[in-house]
């Protein structure tokens, strides 16, 4: 294949399908030798960018189902990372912020996350990650457009059929 041949989908798919499992392994690998699963570093990373959230709201930004929020929240307070506390303005609200040893913590964990991104990406250039950038991001909005009308038609035609 030539550098100006056209990658087909399918190809295309196969290998962002491939580096997405062996990025993530790789981080995942970083994350767990600090003693945290995932989903935990994601809700910790989460709290330290955005602040104070509530659990199902924690759970939209991290794609984390409600009963797993509550367990990896409940497993970080026991860790004294976070604590639960009710909101100023409206006591029925329930927040989760970062205690301090949390956001010391995160803190450095995060900058450990942020190196071993770097030295996974250090094979690219400034324009290879620019491109690679805005491809992947018009190739997310199109997924996310494409799903219910392309499933529509799909199901339309199974019951016209």
């Amino acid at each position: 294949m030539t550098d100006l041949e056209k990658i087909p989908a399918p190809r295309l798919w196969l290998v962002l399908a491939r580096a997405f499992h062996s990025v993530a392994a790789y981080i995942e690998g970083s994350v767990t030798a600090q003693g945290l699963g995932l989903s935990d570093f994601m809700v910790l990373e989460v709290l330290l960018h955005k602040g104070p959230l509530t659990i199902s709201v924690i759970g939209e930004k991290v794609l984390l189902a409600s009963a797993s929020m509550t367990s990896a929240i409940d497993r970080l307070e026991r860790h004294g990372l976070v604590r639960r506390r009710s909101c100023s303005s409206d006591r029925r609200i329930r927040l989760v912020e970062l205690t301090e040893d949390g956001k010391i913590f995160i803190e450095e964990t995060y900058a450990r996350h942020e190196k071993d991104l770097e030295r996974v990406t250090e094979g690219l250039s400034d324009v290879e990650r620019r491109v690679m950038y805005e491809g992947l991001k018009k190739v997310g909005l199109a997924a996310k457009v494409a799903v219910p009308t392309e499933r529509c038609k799909s199901l339309d035609g199974v019951q016209n059929g």
